[in-house]
């Protein structure tokens, strides 16, 4: 599973582990019943049951169950528990399930990602091994614009917005020093100066890659925060990849978060 992102990036998931019902188990340990079941139950007297039961049996006779009243009132499963964990922030349960991401994003991505610290661990390619591939990150037009609002990070120093043209020179500019910068690292390398050296060249908009992996509870608190409408954009738009993909596996839980925000 993986989705490209910005010009050159991508998520893509590498590992899922525990469950939802693993959830319920860990939240359960005192009691010792374990994971009971997802609801709504009806009682074993139900009509509805009785009918369902000969209807997916094939009995000629029989209405169709959305024929037959229910004569009694489900009852919620498992789900309530995990509503109540998730409402009275009981969190440690979650930590009984996560995943792990493959991610490639340019440099400054990472190293907002990284402010995340426990319960994450991290593995990012290292330049001082391998040479980093020639893939710059170059803002379209629109993200220039998007960017040019009134917000203190988004202001010029004179407190102007970005017109179109200047945005525009931007944009070939970065692309012009980034071929400078890569030739200058090219032969950096071939003249012998340390894969280690030869990187100190490298701007924050080239891309790297890492593994990242963490509990459920620590994504949670990750998209609680890189979701937000004040997170940068470029850090944002892998938070809501990651936030589907989660979705996908912990249907419930990412429901329950969904709820809360």
């Amino acid at each position: 599973m993986r989705v490209s992102l910005l010009d050159h990036g991508y998520l893509e998931a590498v590992t899922f582990w525990g469950s939802e019902e693993e959830i319920i188990s860990a939240a359960r340990m005192s009691t010792g019943k374990g994971f009971l079941g997802w609801g709504p139950f009806h009682h074993e007297t139900c009509a509805y049951l009785h009918a369902l039961i000969a209807y997916m049996e094939g009995s000629s006779d029989v209405a169709s169950p959305d024929q037959v009243p229910c004569d009694c009132t489900p009852k919620p499963g498992d789900e309530k528990l995990l509503r109540y964990l998730w409402e009275n922030e009981h969190h440690t349960p979650f930590e009984m399930a996560g995943a792990t991401f493959e991610v490639q994003a340019p440099i400054f991505v990472f190293r907002e990602w990284m402010r995340h610290r426990v319960p994450f661990s991290y593995n990012e390619m290292s330049a001082r091994y391998t040479p980093l591939p020639d893939l710059n990150y170059v803002p379209s037009m629109e993200r220039l614009a998007l960017g040019s609002g009134s917000s203190k990070q988004n202001q010029s120093l004179g407190g102007k917005g970005l017109d179109r043209e200047a945005a525009k020179e931007f944009r070939e500019t970065l692309v012009a020093i980034n071929l400078v910068i890569e030739g200058i690292y090219q032969k950096a390398l071939r003249t012998g100066v340390p894969k280690e050296l030869a990187r100190l060249v490298l701007p924050v908009g080239r891309y790297s890659k890492m593994r990242v992996s963490s509990n459920l509870r620590g994504w949670l608190n990750f998209l609680k925060l890189r979701e937000a409408p004040n997170a940068q954009y470029e850090i944002r738009v892998y938070a809501e990849a990651l936030h589907k993909m989660l979705a996908e596996k912990f249907p419930r839980t990412l429901g329950l978060f969904e709820e809360g925000r």
